[in-house]
């Protein structure tokens, strides 16, 4: 069944829920379901309306409205009887890596930063030594959505980090995972902004924008981040 207007399908989903309610009950009891239940049953349509949305489109036009916005403040919770860590020393347990703070850094645009792996920490140590500049976005830096079922959840890279002739934003993942649907819908709408912020440097003399989604056991203190580029950037379809 096609539907042309989500009205039609809300009074559908609506309609077959009523008819449901009045498979086993009275109408007064089925009332009384539907008002004491009404927000659950609402979310439940809504999820099902979601299923049946797609989008047809023969292209989009993308305007930039800002071109810079200021850096978002990282929280951090940590132990305050926990030092703050040197990047490049890997610590004793990384069992739970998150607890730690690291610093020491030059050219990180934050003072300290939380790694969710070694492997990250890894990876700073190259960006620390070849980068000009680099950070870990905070939530909501680059407002980036994927689809992921009824949900577009924002999707935060792990890194970006600026050489002298590209901006690089760079993803880690285990190698069984590279292939997961998550982290395939994750890379492509990534690429995709990458490409349209390219798109928009390229009319103001700007740098353009390259896409990494590496695996983990790639990654050792003596890679090079060129080298890392040419082998896990991902091009625009």
């Amino acid at each position: 069944m096609c539907y042309d207007d989500q009205a039609d399908l809300l009074y559908d989903f609506a309609g077959q829920m009523v008819q449901h309610l009045l498979s086993y009950l009275t109408k007064e009891d089925a009332r009384k379901v539907l008002r004491f239940y009404q927000t659950k049953i609402a979310g439940f349509i809504h999820v099902q309306m979601q299923k049946h949305y797609w989008e047809e489109a023969g292209g989009y036009e993308v305007r930039v409205s800002k071109g810079f916005t200021e850096l978002k403040a990282s929280a951090y919770t940590a132990s305050a009887s926990d030092p703050v860590l040197d990047y490049r020393r890997s610590p004793t347990d990384k069992s739970n890596m998150a607890r730690y703070l690291f610093g020491g850094f030059q050219r990180c645009l934050y003072p300290v930063q939380k790694f969710q792996s070694d492997t990250e920490r890894n990876l700073a140590v190259i960006l620390e030594r070849e980068s000009l500049k680099w950070f870990k976005p905070a939530k909501g830096k680059f407002q980036i959505y994927y689809k992921s079922g009824a949900e577009n959840p924002e999707y935060q890279p792990d890194f970006v980090a600026e050489v002298d002739a590209l901006i690089y934003m760079l993803e880690t993942k285990a190698m069984n995972e590279m292939e997961n649907p998550e982290v395939v819908a994750k890379k492509d709408v990534a690429v995709k902004w990458c490409k349209q912020a390219s798109d928009h440097a390229a009319t103001h003399s700007g740098k353009q924008w390259k896409y990494l989604l590496i695996p983990h056991n790639a990654i050792a203190d003596n890679m090079t981040l060129e080298g890392l580029a040419k082998q896990f950037a991902v091009t625009p379809n």
